[in-house]
Parts: C-alpha cells; structure tokens; sequence
C-alpha cells in the first residue's frame, strides 16, 4: 500500500509545474524509486509512459515555429547533415569499442547529434528499446547536459569566442535545447538569439531521423524474414506526423495563437511525467548489467563532438546567417 502511494504522489509531485521540477529532476526521481522499490506498476507504467510519450512529442510540435527556424537554418543545411551523421557514426564505433549494449550506443549517439533527451525519447518506442535501456541513455545525456550548462561559458570566454560564435558552439555541442538556452543567456543576448535558433533547426531532424531508423529497422526485417523466423514488427513513428502538423498550425494559423501556449506547456509537462516513468523502469539488477561504459561513451563523444564542432567553426566553415 505505501509504495502505491509513494509512486502517486511522486507522478503528481512532477506533474505540477514548479521551478522544483525539470525533466532531470523527474529522471532522477524516478530512477530512485526504481532502485529503491518495488514498482507497484511496473505494466501499467510502461504502458503509460509509451502513450504519454507520443502525445506530449506531438503538443511539443506547437511551440515550434517552421519558417523562423527554416530561415535560420538553411545556411547551415549541409554542415548539419555531416555533423549528425558524424556524431551517430562516431558513437556507434565508440559503443563498439567499449561494448555498450547497441540499442544504448544508439540512443546515446542520437542524443548527442540532434538534442538530447527529446531525441532518446521519440527515437527509444522506435527501436523497441525497454525502460532500462531509455534510462540509461537518458541519464547519461542529461548529465553531460548539465555539465554543460556550466562549463561551456567559461570555456567561451578562455577561448576568444565572439557571441555569434559561442551560440553556434553551444548549439552545436550541448545536447539539451534548455541548456543551451542557458549556456547562451550566460555569455550574451547574441549568443542567447543564435543558440536557441540554431538549436531550434537541428530538433527538427528528430523527424528525418526517426524515420530514417524505422525505415532501415523495416528493411532489416524484411530482409531477415526470409532468411529466419519472422521478427516483431517495426513499430513506424507515426505520431511524428502529428508533431510536424502540429508545429504547422503553431506557424500559419495564427487564429488559435492563444491556445499554442497551453498546448505546448501540456507538453513539456507530459514528458516530465513521462520521463519519471521511465526511470521507474530502472533496477539495481539492471544497472549493475549495463555498467559505467555507456557513461564513458557519451562523454567520449561528446568531447569528440565539441572539439570538431569548435575547429570547424574557427575555420569558418560554418557560420550564421
């Protein structure tokens, strides 16, 4: 009876709107009822946390505004397919290297390139990857993310960087959109209008992306379906359709501007919640299976990441528009 309350009241404790509550936070809690109770629901919450998950992504869509973020980001187009591509191929062979579990090398890598935990958390259903595998990920990525928050300021002003420069850098190299709004607020009003936009430009390639996995996971399936005993259908990302819709409305149909706002903050509250109830699917069992090596890995790429991101952007290869 206490761990049901316990976990009642910890789902509404994130539910609610405080600056007590963050998505980090709601990870770590979770993780710590994971670890330290017996899940009460354990079914149920990963059920949950699927929906939740999918319809939270698309009232995201509704902060997003296409033509800004388009504008901002067509200099930069071909430099962002490379840098993506760059990070998953250099994550993946990292994962390697250190014998992270591959769908955890993935998430991670995914995280890196694009925006974190938003990206784990659209990319994870599409993999089929279990609670403790979207913990992990997630974990490692936001806690690399609030280092950054941190150092990356510094860091700038050690390195000369201008306010246009450093957003771009942030942009480029700090996994999660609110710490690179952070990082940015820090070092200027310049680098605060260039980090977000920027960072704006690369989560949407969670859309390609996404469908990218699905469609390669779909050929793989196909393929070993002929040549063994049939594998569980590809789950197709479809609700990302919904975000693109949704983030449409938000950009060309200004009547129902009042209500984006609350749409949008449903949202983030929902991904909150969801992100609570993955860490619950956290266990001490698993995470003496899994090991530091994932954390190893993402603090590998991330430095990797960050290095090239910074050289390419002393050498002007990338610039803002």
């Amino acid at each position: 009876m206490l761990r049901r309350v316990i976990f009642i009241a910890l789902v509404l404790f994130v539910a609610v709107p405080s600056r007590w509550v963050s998505p980090p936070t709601a990870l770590v809690l979770g993780v710590l009822f994971g670890l330290f109770v017996a899940h009460p629901y354990a079914a149920a919450s990963r059920r949950a946390a699927r929906i939740l998950l999918q319809v939270s992504v698309v009232a995201l869509g509704f902060a997003m505004n296409f033509g800004e973020v388009l504008r901002a980001g067509a200099s930069g187009f071909v430099y962002t397919i490379l840098g993506i591509a760059f990070a998953l191929v250099v994550g993946t062979m990292v994962g390697r290297i250190l014998s992270v579990p591959g769908k955890i090398a993935y998430l991670i890598s995914v995280g890196t390139a694009i925006c974190g935990g938003s990206a784990i958390a659209a990319t994870g259903p599409v993999i089929d990857a279990s609670d403790e595998e979207m913990s992990v990920s997630i974990g490692t990525v936001f806690l690399l993310n609030a280092l950054g928050l941190f150092l990356f300021p510094p860091l700038g002003h050690a390195l000369g960087l201008t306010e246009s420069e450093f957003g771009l850098w942030a942009a480029l190299s700090i996994h999660d959109t609110s710490s690179v709004v952070g990082a940015g607020a820090k070092f200027g009003a310049v680098a605060l209008t260039v980090a977000t936009t920027i960072k704006l430009v690369r989560a949407l390639w969670i859309v390609p992306l996404t469908l990218a996995t699905a469609s390669v996971l779909a050929w793989r399936a196909r393929r070993e379906h002929h040549e063994g005993p049939a594998r569980k259908p590809i789950e197709w990302p479809w609700f990302i359709l919904f975000f693109l819709a949704a983030a449409m409305l938000r950009s060309y149909v200004p009547t129902l501007a009042p209500i984006y706002p609350w749409l949008s903050q449903a949202g983030s509250i929902g991904l909150t919640v969801t992100l609570f109830l993955i860490g619950t699917g956290m266990s001490r069992v698993s995470l003496r299976q899994v090991g530091i090596r994932p954390l190893v890995q993402g603090v590998f790429l991330w430095i990797i990441v960050a290095v090239s991101s910074l050289l390419v952007i002393r050498a002007g290869w990338v610039t803002v528009a």
